[in-house]
């Protein structure tokens, strides 16, 4: 186990490098030209559908059938709906039901669609020092972490990843604040750093099964519970309102959106897969 000095200086790099990379996406994204031959739209999304390479996969076919460009900003679900609310892209796609809801209700996007899903896991290493991999419920795993005080790495970031997970917190009861858990801790990062941290730091974390799937640094990491109804991961999309932002590009989000939960957008995220395994299951109403 990591001591909190080597802890807390890993967490620091990692998260200067995060955000460096992210002013640096921004700054090349602004810095694109828009070509008349050639109009975008940019989707607000999660992390975890871009950490799974399902966007490599349906972008360019979509582009290739409506001459659309689709521009991708992966930041955590809280933050995706902040810049989509500010405006700042055409299509939200995130797994935050409640929120994807509040969102069209406050006039901010038009019509909430079910786009797909898929589940979120727990990883712990082989070890599994709180027995996890023994617990019946996800209610008794995470008993089993909190009364063993194993080190668990959380995102920490309102992602909908650590909406789900404190939602899981609290209805096995059990009151988690990292500035009193000395085991608890928050990266503040997206899927994919929060997992090289996990890693790093022989620490338990909740992850979309997909990002790890798609995540290549395992080390001695595995799942060791999934499987329950809790952890069912449901995803949404959601054009921008003309009316809230009227600079969005609505037919094209619109269009967009339509292909995705069309048969054929549909067909195309079912055919995704990793190392053999199908990571997203379509349920377009």
């Amino acid at each position: 186990m990591m001591s909190n000095l080597r802890l807390n200086k890993y967490l620091s790099i990692l998260q200067k490098t995060a955000i460096a990379c992210f002013v640096i996406y921004m700054a090349f994204l602004g810095s694109r030209p828009a070509s008349a031959d050639n109009p975008f739209i940019i989707v607000q999304s999660t992390t975890s559908t871009q950490n799974s390479g399902l966007y490599d996969y349906l972008l360019p076919k979509f582009t290739a059938k409506s001459g659309i460009d689709v521009r991708v900003v992966a930041v955590g679900t809280g933050q995706a709906l902040r810049n989509a609310e500010k405006c700042d892209g055409d299509v939200l796609i995130v797994h935050s039901k409640a929120d994807e809801v509040k969102f069209v209700e406050n006039g901010f996007g038009t019509k909430r669609y079910n786009l797909m899903y898929n589940d979120f896991v727990i990883l712990g290493p082989n070890g599994d020092p709180a027995n996890i991999a023994l617990a019946k419920t996800v209610d008794e795993a995470l008993q089993r972490i909190s009364t063993s005080q194993s080190v668990f790495a959380s995102r920490g970031d309102n992602s909908g990843t650590h909406k789900a997970e404190k939602r899981l917190w609290k209805a096995a009861n059990i009151t988690i604040d990292s500035a009193v858990n000395s085991w608890y801790l928050e990266t503040g990062l997206g899927m994919g750093a929060t997992l090289n941290f996990a890693v790093q730091a022989s620490a338990y974390t909740l992850s979309d099964r997909a990002t790890w799937l798609a995540f290549a640094n395992r080390a001695n990491h595995k799942i060791l519970f999934q499987g329950q109804p809790p952890l069912f991961n449901q995803y949404g999309i959601v054009p921008v309102s003309k009316s809230h932002c009227p600079n969005v590009k609505h037919e094209l989000a619109q269009e967009f959106t339509d292909w995705l939960v069309s048969p054929d957008g549909q067909n195309m995220i079912a055919s995704y897969t990793r190392s053999g395994a199908q990571l997203f299951f379509p349920n377009a109403d």
